[in-house]
């Protein structure tokens, strides 16, 4: 009795925390389907007509741009993040080098670096090296600031991978490339899912170093561009909503796309195989 009493009140906990999460999302949606007089009429109320145009008339007033701007520097960004992070943290687990203790400690210390503290040294770096206002202007310290992080989410993973999997790969003939390549990659989905996602979410909503390091209209990603789209639009507010919905579809998408594999044991599996 006890016991269900507990699992009575998680269950309505889990669901009220849904509500908190989703309804913002939601009167985001409904609103971006609505007039800007329905909307300001009523903004809980359903739209007489569905206002889809909104949505290609967001599009077309430059959110286009901002998009694939925001797509080009996020999948390099995250490419890069999951490639160095995953790289490094298997060497500092799998690998006894003298001073790997050291490398780790240094590369958490990088967790410590606020991007506001480092905003003025980037900004004169970037500027020596003539790529200020270019794509690798952001793409270059995203990176920088997410290896740490996410360096320390894969080496806690890839230490609870069982030893046995490699040492029979060695007797198969594996080297250590091929070993991280055909089989802790494989079996570590669930670790490179979140990484992605939690990365993703600081890739493409990052304002400060894209407002700072991109003048350039052109090049400008969908944070800069959502901020000068309002702007431009003045007081079509459902226009801007229609807009916000386009801006969150990769991250809600990502998430839909890769929420299964948190749950999966695959290196319970694979050990059991």
């Amino acid at each position: 009795m006890k016991k269900n009493s507990i699992a009575i009140l998680l269950n309505l906990l889990c669901v009220i925390l849904g509500i908190i999460i989703v309804a913002p999302l939601a009167w985001i949606l409904l609103n971006s389907l609505k007039t800007n007089q329905e909307l300001f009429k009523n903004s809980l109320a359903l739209p007489k007509v569905w206002q889809f145009g909104n949505y290609l008339k967001a599009w077309n007033l430059g959110l286009y741009k901002y998009f694939g701007n925001s797509l080009l520097v996020s999948v390099i960004s995250l490419s890069g993040i999951l490639v160095t992070s995953s790289f490094l943290a298997y060497g500092l687990t799998r690998f006894r080098a003298k001073g790997s203790n050291l490398i780790f400690i240094i590369v958490l210390g990088g967790m410590a670096l606020s991007e506001q503290v480092a905003l003025v040294p980037l900004y004169k770096i970037l500027r020596a090296l003539k790529i200020y206002d270019t794509y690798a202007a952001v793409i270059l310290p995203y990176i920088a600031f997410r290896i740490p992080f996410t360096v320390f989410l894969m080496r806690a993973y890839f230490i609870s991978i069982p030893r046995e999997l490699e040492e029979a790969a060695v007797v198969d003939g594996y080297n250590s490339f091929q070993i991280f390549t055909k089989i802790i990659v494989p079996i570590s989905k669930p670790i490179f899912a979140s990484c992605a996602i939690v990365n993703l979410n600081f890739v493409w909503n990052e304002f400060l170093f894209a407002n700072v390091f991109l003048n350039n209209k052109a090049l400008q990603t969908i944070p800069i561009g959502l901020m000068t789209f309002k702007g431009d639009l003045k007081i079509d507010y459902t226009t801007t909503l229609a807009g916000l919905m386009i801006a969150s579809a990769p991250l809600i998408i990502l998430f839909v796309c890769m929420s299964r594999q948190f749950v999966r044991g695959l290196t319970s599996g694979a050990v059991k195989g």
